[in-house]
């Protein structure tokens, strides 16, 4: 293990993520991880990283490092515009650091999260096999503070194969996910599927809440007993606007769950923005 990144700022908030925890919802521990798993896996596959490395999670922009060894590293996500020492760089692409050299991420135009691969991984202690910040149960890493020392592993063998990843950055106008019917999809007298939705400024790593007009109960159902809730579940709460669970879901809920997002396109959800408009596009099995 060795020094890598000491953090200079943070922006609105910056945490250390991986692929989380899976397998452990039995014994009431989430599996947290990358929000947008998409764009966390290509920062690692640039610096010729395992998928499962940790990277930083960065929310809306403002995150500054300085590097203190000579390192690799990646942006990916949302694109937040990049410096090294003042000098712009460029988004998706293989970049390097030398010892002391400044990285400087602004504010993203578009979507929510990028993602800060170091080649070998930031190296902090893993909880539960992870080294995920799940900020619902507090497992994980704190999100990280100004003087924050992260430490790197060591290189992988492989070495970067592409210089740049020509990929789509997350779009800034009315998001589409496909999603299937839930199993309480009649508990509600209203269509999901029928109305645009807004990301409210409620929303987090748990779930992005939905603004728009309240879906309505059905009479009589009486009282659910709460069950099991996966990434991409649509819930429904006494209020009629529904919440889509993301990375820090609980693992039950006692509202009825009518929709559940395509895990594939629920990393598109969490990089939707508050005031960004939603809609759910109802997808055959």
């Amino acid at each position: 293990m060795r020094a890598g990144l000491t953090v200079l700022a943070t922006g609105p908030l910056a945490l250390v993520q991986d692929r989380g925890r899976p397998g452990l919802g039995g014994t009431g521990v989430g599996c947290s991880g990358a929000a947008d798993r998409r764009s966390h896996d290509l920062a690692n596959r640039l610096v010729a990283n395992d998928p499962g490395a940790a990277s930083i999670e960065v929310t809306l922009g403002g995150l500054q490092v300085r590097a203190e060894v000579d390192l690799t590293v990646a942006v990916t996500g949302a694109p937040a515009p990049a410096d090294v020492a003042g000098t712009p760089v460029g988004h998706a692409a293989v970049l390097r650091l030398r010892a002391g050299q400044v990285l400087t991420l602004g504010w993203a135009p578009s979507g929510l999260r990028s993602y800060l691969a170091v080649r070998g991984g930031i190296d902090v202690a893993p909880v539960l096999g992870s080294r995920a910040t799940d900020v619902l149960s507090g497992l994980g890493p704190p999100p990280l503070a100004v003087g924050t020392v992260l430490p790197v592993g060591p290189a992988p063998h492989g070495a970067p194969v592409v210089d740049q990843a020509p990929v789509a950055v997350p779009a800034a106008g009315p998001l589409v996910v496909r999603a299937r019917r839930g199993p309480r999809a009649d508990w509600v007298r209203d269509d999901l599927f029928a109305r645009p939705w807004t990301i409210s400024s409620r929303s987090d790593r748990i779930g992005a809440r939905l603004d728009g007009a309240p879906l309505h109960p059905v009479e009589g159902r009486g009282e659910l007993p709460s069950e099991g809730l996966v990434r991409g579940a649509v819930q429904v709460p006494p209020s009629g606007e529904p919440v889509l669970f993301l990375a820090d879901h609980p693992v039950t809920g006692g509202y009825p769950v009518v929709a559940v997002v395509l895990d594939a396109d629920v990393d598109l959800a969490a990089q939707a923005r508050p005031g960004q408009q939603i809609r759910f596009q109802e997808a055959r099995p």
